[in-house]
């Protein structure tokens, strides 16, 4: 499950999920994209943030989170993965070589931080 907040003056998402990541929750991320990029356009950035990596409720989960990434992309300029997960340290790396969207890590306490360069974001 995911806690999720649009902040469409900022054109900034915020996901923080509250659980094991389900196919459901990339859904529901997929139509706030959806909606908020047919209204304005393109997001400025998304926001991650979680203390840890709480994973993948099961197989499809992960393939939908898979295929959420594939879709919505270039719909996203910056994506802040701010946690204190060791995924969060080597995930930037190998989704940069895949992904429009510029990613980067950030410590779970560096939301401010995080904020901050999403908002640089042209």
């Amino acid at each position: 499950m995911i806690n999720l907040k649009v902040q469409s003056d900022e054109g900034i998402v915020i996901v923080e999920p509250a659980g094991s990541l389900e196919a459901a929750d990339f859904e529901k991320l997929a139509k706030e994209i959806d909606a908020f990029s047919a209204d304005k356009g393109h997001l400025r950035g998304l926001i991650i943030h979680t203390k840890s990596f709480p994973g993948w409720h099961d197989f499809r989960a992960f393939l939908d989170h898979m295929n959420f990434a594939k879709k919505h992309h270039k719909q996203i300029q910056r994506v802040a993965i701010v946690t204190d997960s060791k995924l969060g340290e080597i995930g930037p790396s190998i989704a940069n070589l895949f992904l429009s969207a510029e990613l980067k890590h950030f410590p779970f306490d560096g939301f401010a931080e995080a904020r901050r360069w999403i908002q640089e974001a042209v």
